[in-house]
């Protein structure tokens, strides 16, 4: 005889554990963090480059150069660990580097003589494909995106009592 017992409603999964939550380093999140880590080592390694042997031709591009590179690497560390204080200044960096890009390439459009050699964000990202202008909003809107799905399976684990 075979058991007939019906079967009970497939559930969809609730994240329970903290393992199982929408992170910022998951998904499309991996692709974000390998994209920063790349961009932190190309731009570590241009402005080192650059202040080594060029500085008396640019300091200020050049020193901005640098200071991209350290975001870069803040950006990469905060997302990859995706805890809520490295989310938190992930998006800190995110945002100083946005504003960054814009004001910076602003002023390599507007005044090219400050900027006689090319930096990450001078003409807006243009030596780098306009990824240094694209990537932060896109940062943005992934720390953003997982926030609201986190806050939402956090709601469902609530209601279910688990």
């Amino acid at each position: 005889m075979s058991d007939t017992t019906p079967a009970s409603p497939q559930q969809s999964p609730q994240p329970s554990s903290p393992a199982e939550r929408p992170h910022t380093g998951h998904g499309f999140g991996r692709l974000l963090v390998a994209v920063y880590g790349l961009l932190a080592l190309a731009a570590t390694g241009r402005s080192i480059l650059q202040i080594v042997e060029y500085f008396d031709k640019a300091p200020v591009p050049f020193l901005l150069s640098a200071l991209a590179a350290v975001i870069y690497l803040v950006v990469t560390i905060g997302l990859a660990r995706g805890d809520r204080t490295s989310v938190r200044l992930a998006t800190v960096a995110l945002s100083v580097e946005l504003l960054g890009v814009l004001a910076v390439g602003a002023w390599s459009v507007a005044d090219p003589a400050a900027f006689p050699e090319k930096t990450v964000w001078s003409h807006f990202g243009q030596g780098y494909g306009y990824v240094p202008l694209v990537l932060p909003i896109v940062g943005l809107w992934w720390i953003h995106r997982t926030a609201r799905a986190s806050a939402t399976s956090d709601a469902d684990v609530a209601r279910s009592g688990h």
